[in-house]
């Protein structure tokens, strides 16, 4: 039998979050919006840790993070559906004590001065594997590692790396055999700032604002090698994985969010003598975006629970990462020409969402390289047509 209902349990984390993310961080929206415009994008810092710390006395930290690590192990599927609780705001908030998945395979010396410090909110960490000639095709990376004595000097630039400006260690992927390349040839590195790389930030349409890392000539020590020699594409490709189906959860939050404001301002707006909710045309809009939001709900929620079952989930992440983005443009478009020129305005928020959610078809994989991957996996007999569960 399938079962899609949520225990009483989930049910009650879900209803909690969702309390939270709507009388404490919601009302911070204002602010938000008023710091954009003064060019201070999102919150300041003391302000996001202070919500932090209020989730934590509620409950909530380390959502996906080991007991062990004082974490609450939640697991994927209700990691999806708290991420599609805090996609209802705009606000740049996350649940805390959460630290990247790969820095689990760190030395126990390792894991003391990068994974713990991490999830206690001490430290602040990035993933640096784009380089400008190396977007979607991550093999294509090009930073050297090259061996000198006990450490390794790396040299190269990474582009677009979320949380860049802010970091102060990278787990950074640079080629130490070109002749493997990705097939044994690329080490991830765990590099402090004050080794020596440099980071500028990259102006984009959104709020979203990642770096440019430049690596000149930075000293190493052997003993900041993450996992083995060789072997940093498998982390990479373990952290991206983990990425694709967690990015269009908050994407369906947002939209549910969205189609609800058109709702309520189709009910109330008027033209030629009618509420617009009236018109077919309007009601249309509102029939095709709650279908979508739907299928990307249930595509999101099937590739989390592959990954919870301990099943190959990377043609459904890929499908829910493709739906998950499409979807959210789609939503927003229709939202925004429900609201006329309103909508085109910043006195509403829709704008704002417009121009982030575009981010969603590019990042962690272009919409292009995932219909790649999902052609190839069907073509190749890596994914099969008409099952369910296998």
């Amino acid at each position: 039998m399938v079962d899609f209902s949520l225990s009483d349990t989930e049910r009650q984390i879900r209803d909690t979050v969702r309390s939270f993310i709507t009388k404490e961080v919601m009302p911070l929206e204002p602010e938000v919006l008023r710091n954009e415009r003064a060019g201070r994008p999102g919150l300041e810092p003391g302000a996001v840790r202070e919500l932090q710390l209020k989730a934590r006395k509620s409950g909530f930290w380390g959502v996906n993070t080991p007991e062990a690590y004082g974490g609450m192990d939640l697991g994927p599927v209700m990691s999806v559906i708290i991420a599609m609780e805090t996609g209802r705001t705009f606000v740049p908030f996350g649940f805390g004590g959460y630290a990247d998945n790969i820095l689990y395979a760190g030395t126990e010396e390792q894991k003391q001065r990068y994974l713990i410090p991490t999830i206690e909110g001490e430290r602040r960490s990035c993933f640096a594997i784009t380089e400008p000639g190396a977007g979607s095709d991550a093999r294509a990376i090009r930073t050297r590692a090259v061996k000198d004595g006990s450490d390794w000097i790396i040299n190269g630039e990474k582009t677009f790396i979320t949380n860049g400006n802010e970091a102060d260690f990278t787990m950074v992927f640079a080629v130490n055999n070109p002749e493997l390349g990705a097939a044994g040839g690329v080490t991830c590195f765990l590099v402090d700032r004050d080794m020596g790389w440099k980071s500028e930030p990259i102006p984009t349409m959104g709020e979203w604002g990642p770096a440019a890392l430049v690596f000149e000539d930075v000293r190493v020590p052997e003993e900041n090698i993450l996992g083995e020699v060789g072997r940093g594409f498998e982390l990479a490709m373990k952290w991206i994985g983990q990425g694709r189906y967690m990015i269009p959860a908050r994407a369906i939050g947002s939209a549910e969010r969205m189609l609800q404001m058109a709702i309520d301002y189709a009910k109330i707006r008027k033209s030629m003598g009618n509420f617009i909710a009236d018109y077919q045309a309007i009601q249309w809009q509102i029939a095709d975006s709650a279908v979508e939001i739907e299928s990307a709900k249930w595509l999101t929620l099937y590739a989390a629970w592959r990954v919870q079952a301990g099943l190959d989930s990377r043609q459904a992440s890929s499908i829910s990462k493709l739906q998950g983005g499409l979807m959210a443009n789609q939503v927003v478009d229709r939202v925004l020409q429900i609201h006329g020129g309103m909508g085109y305005t910043k006195e509403l928020p829709i704008e704002r969402w417009y121009r982030e959610l575009r981010l969603l078809r590019i990042f962690e994989g272009t919409d292009e390289i995932q219909r790649r991957t999902i052609a190839r996996n069907l073509i190749k007999g890596h994914a099969q047509l008409g099952g369910i569960g296998e």
